[in-house]
């Protein structure tokens, strides 16, 4: 299913797959941000035949926000831009966990070309900005014109609880900061949707964040192992930890810190 509104002239696609998962591509002056699961291709390819787009930015190269760009590359002569890094995980096949397959679809190679620092939609220049944390190859997009950031994942929720075996606290913590650098209003969060107090969202996601890496830093330095801090301060365990295989999990925020501190 797709619900489709509109903010501040940004067309927000919401995509809820049957299996109750929300992914958020937006459509801004032409350019397409992300692209959705391929579990939706279909609601979607019907949204790409009635919206004109003149290219596509991918946040990064996970599933859920590339799903649709093969179907784009062979239906629309539009170019697809991504991260440098992401190119050659889009080029081949899917190389992801059954659970997400499931969750969200099986996602086809592509052809992407390479974002550079800055990237023209029609009328509006926008910055790219490298995060990573959640993905090697994730940027966040910025006009300064307008003020809107498109953040992608690096926000999502306002702290975390699980994390994945690929994702890193530190450079979170750094990415939030690099964008609380920049003079923003709005703020479009690929699962959260469209958050008007942006700048507020994330000052609580990156105090969340200190406190934990604080705590786990703490706990470290007194001889605690990971496994004993985890149950320390982790003792609440979801359902996505053992459906994932432990891919994502609690035990992982934790090797996260000790590794960044050990480095």
């Amino acid at each position: 299913m797709i619900d489709i509104t509109n903010h501040e002239n940004v067309t927000c696609v919401k995509a809820v797959t049957p299996s109750k998962n929300t992914v958020y591509l937006y459509l801004v002056d032409g350019m397409l941000i992300d692209t959705g699961p391929k579990i939706l291709e279909n609601e979607l390819i019907a949204f790409y035949d009635q919206y004109d787009f003149d290219l596509v930015t991918l946040t990064h190269s996970h599933e859920d926000h590339a799903g649709t760009a093969s179907w784009i590359q062979k239906n629309k002569n539009v170019p697809i831009y991504i991260y440098p890094k992401g190119i050659t995980v889009c080029e081949k096949p899917a190389d992801y966990p059954e659970y997400r397959q499931i969750a969200w679809g099986i996602r086809e190679e592509f052809h992407p070309l390479p974002l550079r620092e800055s990237i023209q939609s029609r009328n509006l220049e926008w910055e790219a900005f490298y995060t990573p944390g959640h993905a090697d190859d994730h940027v966040s997009l910025f006009n300064k014109e307008t003020g809107r950031l498109f953040s992608g994942d690096i926000y999502i929720l306002p702290t975390v609880k699980v994390l994945m075996k690929t994702e890193s606290i530190s450079k979170m913590m750094n990415s939030i900061q690099t964008l609380l650098k920049l003079d923003f209003g709005a703020m479009y969060c690929s699962h959260a949707g469209y958050l008007p107090d942006g700048r507020e969202k994330l000052e609580t996601k990156l105090d969340n964040l200190r406190g934990i890496y604080d705590s786990v830093m703490d706990l470290y330095k007194k001889g605690y192992s990971v496994s004993e801090i985890d149950k320390i301060l982790f003792a609440k365990k979801y359902r996505l930890e053992e459906y994932s295989k432990g891919e994502y999990s609690s035990i992982n925020i934790v090797h996260s810190i000790v590794s960044d501190i050990q480095s």
